[in-house]
C-alpha cells in the first residue's frame, strides 16, 4: 500500500500481565528499575529437570477481572487474555456502547494456547481414567477459545482470529489488526498475544539444553540459554481519525511491519531470515534504517538466537550503533506473548522517552558487538522503534511503532 493511501493507525490502550507486573504501571515501573520476574517455578514438580526456575506471574488473581462463573469456563490463557483487554479496554476509555456499535476485531497470537488443561487432562485420565477428567475441558481447551473469550466478554461481534506462528505469533496478531484497520474491515481492533506456563514447554526446552539454570543472560559472552515465562499483553489499536474525534489518549502509532520465513531450520534463525524480515518491516514503514533509536530486539539468551540476530541488526544498521535491549532478560520468555509484550514496551518507551535495559549483562561477547543497554535504563529520545519477533520455524515479524505528530 503506498504511503499517501494508508490510513494512520494508532495506538490508544495497553494492557498487561506480566511476571513483573499486572497493569501499565506496575509493569513499566519494574522494567526500568531492571526489575526479575524469575523465581522458583511453582505450577509443577520440577524435579528431575536440569533447571527450576522460570517468569511465572505470582500475584494475578482472575476473579479480580472475570464473573467467578466465567472464571471456571476459561483456561489460564484465556485469563490472562481477557485480564490484559480488559485492562487495555479500561485504559483506551472504550465504553460498552461503544464497543457494541462499532465492528471490533479480536486477533490474539499464542505458541502453547491453552496447554495447562490439556496436561491436566493427561493427568486426571492417568489416575482416575475416563471419570477423572473435567467434562468443561472438551470446549476449554480448543486454541480458538482464548481470542473467543475475549470477545464473548465484551461482546465483540467482528472478526476473531488466532495466530499460532510461535513466538512471532503477537507481533503477526498486531499486524493483521492493522491491516483489518487499512482496508476498513474493522472500526477498533483488540490486539496482543497470550501464553501460560507449561510444563510440556519447560519439559521440551530442558530435554534440549536450551534453558539458563538461574538467569537470562542476552548477549552475554557466557549466556547460557533462556527462561520459560507467561503473561499476556493487549493492545487497542484504531484510525487516527477515530481516535481524535473521541479525544483519547495516544500512546504511539504504528508505522508498519514486515514478515519473513527463514526455510532454514525448525529450530534455529538464521541471519538472512532476520535481516530480511526487518528490512521488510523499515520498507514497509515507509523510513530508512536510521531514523530508528531503538530495537526491542527478540534476545532470548541461546548462544545461537543472540549471535544471529546480532550479526542481522549489525547488517541492517551498518555503522550506527542503534540502542537494543531485551526484555526477556527480565520477564522470561512468554513465547506468544513475547512480541505483544514487547510491543507495549516500546510504545512506553517512545511515550516516556527512556529504553528498558537488558539486565545480568556481564561479559562482553565479540560476537554480539551491539549496545545492549547493559543492567541499567537508559534517558534517551525515542521517536521510532522496531520491535522484532522470531519463532521456530523461521517465522519472522518486525513491527515498527512512532511517536505520535499530529
Amino acid at each position: 500500500m503506498s504511503a499517501e493511501n494508508k490510513k494512520r493507525i494508532v495506538v490508544t490502550g495497553l494492557g498487561v500481565v506480566s511476571s513483573i507486573g499486572v497493569g501499565k504501571t506496575a509493569f513499566w515501573d519494574n522494567l526500568i528499575k531492571g526489575k526479575s520476574g524469575i523465581s522458583k517455578v511453582e505450577s509443577f514438580d520440577t524435579r528431575g529437570h536440569a533447571t527450576h526456575v522460570g517468569g511465572e506471574v505470582k500475584d494475578f488473581n482472575p476473579a479480580g477481572f472475570i464473573n467467578k462463573k466465567r472464571v471456571k469456563l476459561m483456561g489460564r490463557a484465556s485469563q490472562l487474555a481477557v485480564a490484559a483487554s480488559k485492562l487495555a479496554v479500561e485504559d483506551a476509555g472504550l465504553k460498552e456502547d461503544f464497543l457494541s456499535d462499532n465492528t471490533v476485531c479480536v486477533c490474539i497470537g499464542t505458541t502453547m494456547g491453552e496447554i495447562q488443561l490439556m496436561e491436566n487432562m493427561n493427568r486426571f485420565w492417568l489416575k482416575d481414567g475416563l471419570k477423572g477428567v473435567d467434562k468443561l475441558s472438551a470446549y476449554q481447551s480448543p486454541v480458538n477459545s482464548i481470542a473467543a473469550n475475549v470477545a464473548h466478554e465484551f461482546r465483540l461481534r467482528g472478526r476473531n482470529r488466532m495466530f499460532t506462528t510461535a513466538c512471532a505469533s503477537g507481533n503477526y496478531a498486531i499486524g493483521y489488526g492493522y491491516d483489518l484497520l487499512q482496508a476498513d474491515e474493522a472500526d477498533l481492533v483488540v490486539v496482543g498475544g497470550s501464553d501460560t506456563f507449561s510444563w510440556i514447554s519447560f519439559t521440551g526446552f530442558n530435554k534440549v539444553g536450551a534453558t539458563a539454570p538461574e538467569k537470562c543472560q542476552p548477549f552475554d559472552k557466557n549466556r547460557q540459554g533462556m527462561i520459560p515465562g507467561e503473561g499476556a499483553g493487549i493492545l487497542v489499536l484504531e484510525p487516527l481519525e477515530n481516535a481524535l474525534k473521541r479525544k483519547a489518549v495516544i500512546y504511539a502509532e504504528i508505522l508498519g511491519y514486515g514478515l519473513s520465513c527463514d526455510a532454514f531450520h525448525i529450530t534455529q534463525p538464521s541471519e538472512d531470515g532476520i535481516f530480511r524480515c526487518m528490512k521488510n518491516a523499515i520498507e514497509e514503514a515507509g523510513i530508512e534504517a536510521k531514523d530508528i533509536d531503538y530495537v526491542s530486539a527478540h534476545g532470548t539468551g541461546t548462544p545461537h538466537n543472540d549471535k544471529v540476530e546480532a550479526a542481522a541488526i549489525k547488517n541492517v544498521f551498518g555503522e550506527n550503533k542503534v540502542a537494543v535491549s531485551s526484555i526477556k532478560s527480565m520477564l522470561g520468555h512468554t513465547m506468544g506473548a513475547a512480541s505483544a509484550i514487547g510491543t507495549i514496551s516500546c510504545c512506553l518507551s517512545i511515550e516516556h522517552n527512556v529504553i528498558p535495559p537488558t539486565i545480568n549483562y556481564e561479559t562482553p561477547d565479540p560476537e554480539c558487538d551491539i549496545d545492549c543497554v547493559p543492567n541499567k535504563a537508559r534517558k534517551q529520545k525515542v521517536n521510532i522503534a522496531i520491535n522484532n519477533g522470531f519463532a521456530f520455524g523461521g517465522n519472522n515479524a518486525g513491527l515498527i511503532i512512532g511517536k505520535f505528530i499530529k
